[in-house]
């Protein structure tokens, strides 16, 4: 399990600003999270499967309770792909810093065991030794807000973002290129908080965007996980 808890940076947007909708059970990793906070308020979140019983997902997620739906594409209609399981146990990193984001990583033990089917399958994760170069075009998904006065989305959306060099986020305040790679996309963010970014059917983690301007009109880079 300690492989999984790198350090870690993040800044965090929910919205998926351009992208595509997703065909049905295209990323079947992606989980749809239904927390009660601890001041008792629903709220949601993304995360992805990455084996029977364990869904992994961002710290800032946590809540007093939360409600995995896994094999889901719309949100608005429940179907028999559907399994919705609860957590029982929700693991922060242990230096997770909720102002800077860094560390912001979370696995959730699910109470009951997966039953794996065309539309939910684990996803692997990287090696220690993995490099992904500047350019390369990977891909995220979620379900978050499509706009910055949009609602989430009901249906699973995705884009493709790529690779950037370290040096076009360093004005950032919070990022470290030790821990965190840079990338971004001309058609927006395309996830709700905690979803994977993938490459070559690996998921790099979770991945949590960097804040966009005002009106979502002009593209700029994102902060990722290292």
């Amino acid at each position: 399990m300690t492989p999984l808890f790198r350090d870690l940076g993040f800044s965090v947007s929910e919205e998926i600003i351009g992208g595509v909708e997703s065909k049905p059970h295209s990323h079947p990793y992606m989980a749809h999270l239904e927390t009660v906070t601890h001041r008792c308020y629903g709220t949601s979140c993304g995360g992805f499967l990455i084996s029977q019983d364990f869904v992994m997902t961002a710290a800032h997620c946590k809540g007093r309770k939360i409600t995995v739906i896994l094999g889901a594409h719309n949100m608005k209609r429940e179907k028999s792909t559907w399994q919705k399981i609860e957590v029982s146990k929700q693991i922060s990193h242990p230096k997770y810093i909720s102002i800077t984001r860094f560390n912001d990583i979370m696995l959730m033990k699910l109470k009951m065991r997966t039953r794996w089917t065309h539309a939910m399958k684990p996803i692997y994760l990287p090696t220690w030794s993995t490099f992904i170069p500047p350019g390369t075009v990977c891909t995220v998904a979620g379900w978050g807000r499509t706009g910055v006065r949009e609602p989430a989305s009901d249906t699973l959306r995705e884009v493709q973002l790529r690779l950037m060099d370290a040096s076009t986020c360093r004005s950032y305040l919070f990022y470290n290129s030790n821990l965190q790679i840079c990338v971004g996309s001309g058609s927006g963010s395309p996830l709700d908080s905690g979803g994977p970014l993938v490459y070559a059917g690996v998921a790099y983690e979770h991945i949590v965007m960097e804040a966009w301007p005002a009106c979502g009109r002009i593209p700029k880079p994102e902060a990722s996980l290292g």
